[in-house]
């Protein structure tokens, strides 16, 4: 990989008129980074709610519905079999949550997900919720590239749902550079942009697990994130890498995994996870951007946003960011150590733009 990949979300683009004139300048200036609080209760979802989590809760994603978070995660049972898991709580009661446990099982021998279901990405496509998520195969040896494809699983009322096929409907492909890659997997939301004619474009957020194993960690654990769009939520198309590690940022030079971002009064604003040499493991970063394609993040050091800390749940790494933009608030949650293996935990900030 050159150099110039892993700086590509720095560079420069085209100024044309006085927004993107603005836009310039801006960059010009310290990157900021949100005021995260952590909740003092953390971690607000420990693993042990019942035998299909006991190993871990990870993978956060959230879908505010009436008066409460529906909270999608991947719960390990006692033997590490993974399972998309749905726990719920009342909005103004983030430590009193009910949990539901699996909401379908994983493949049959040989398939894409028959190890583990992780990763959910919650969207509504018209009167269906669709649930996207990353499958793991029983692939000895391969590393990242064990995760061969994002299944669909398909739902009325969030609470009930069935497999849209037993193969994956997103594949490790697509990409020039990468084209024998098999490692895909989730991580992102995914957001409504407008296209021609007035029709609702979907673009979904992800990651290309390009690594394979290594004793390099740059090598072993390489991730991308990338973008992907879509008329229906079944057909993809469109695909697109928009962040790169970056050499010169040692908590980020191994790894970027999907942009969770969100639409501010002066552009988007995203947070994603990373793994770097700094930490050895996963920490949360942010990044900016006025078209929600090509991101800033500032100089090294800037838009590193949560770090491991002192010698509890989150000491050795933080990860799998996703953030729910409330009133007047962001509320992020977050996983812990061992990939979820201590829990999931929950902060707040202020918004900035």
């Amino acid at each position: 990989m050159q150099r110039r990949d892993f700086l590509c979300g720095m560079a420069a683009t085209a100024i044309v008129g006085s927004t993107q004139i603005a836009w310039a300048s801006d960059r010009e200036k310290p990157f900021r980074v949100h005021q995260w609080q952590r909740h003092e209760q953390n971690p607000v979802l420990p693993p042990g709610g019942g035998p299909f989590d006991v190993g871990c809760c990870m993978n956060p994603f959230v879908v505010v519905h009436g008066d409460e978070y529906f909270l999608f995660y991947a719960g390990a049972d006692a033997s590490d079999g993974r399972r998309i898991c749905l726990a719920t709580c009342p909005i103004d009661r983030v430590t009193a949550w009910k949990r539901h446990g699996p909401l379908f099982d994983r493949g049959g021998p040989g398939s894409f997900d028959e190890t583990w279901c992780v990763l959910p990405c919650v969207h509504k496509f018209g009167e269906k919720w669709h649930m996207y998520y990353s499958g793991r195969s029983a692939d000895k040896g391969v590393g990242l590239q064990g995760f061969r494809g994002i299944g669909l699983a398909i739902s009325d009322d969030l609470r009930t749902w069935k497999k849209y096929s037993d193969e994956p409907v997103l594949l490790g492909d697509g990409f020039d550079d990468y084209r024998n890659n098999k490692g895909i997997a989730g991580g992102g939301p995914i957001i409504e942009v407008p296209s021609s004619g007035g029709r609702t474009r979907y673009r979904m957020h992800y990651t290309l697990a390009i690594g394979s194993p290594s004793a390099d960690l740059l090598a072993d654990q390489a991730k991308l994130a990338v973008i992907l769009e879509s008329d229906d939520g079944i057909t993809w198309n469109d695909r697109k890498i928009i962040l790169r590690p970056r050499l010169d940022a040692k908590y980020e030079n191994a790894a970027v995994i999907a942009l969770n971002p969100w639409k501010t009064p002066t552009g988007w604003r995203a947070i994603y996870a990373s793994i770097g040499t700094q930490f050895g493991a996963y920490s949360i970063c942010e990044a900016a951007s006025d078209d929600g394609v090509d991101w800033y993040r500032g100089k090294p050091g800037e838009n590193l946003a949560i770090a491991p800390t002192g010698n509890g749940w989150e000491s050795k790494m933080v990860e799998y960011p996703h953030v729910v933009v409330e009133a007047n608030k962001l509320r992020l949650f977050y996983c812990g150590n061992g990939y979820g293996a201590t829990g999931i935990g929950t902060a707040v900030a202020e918004p900035i733009s």
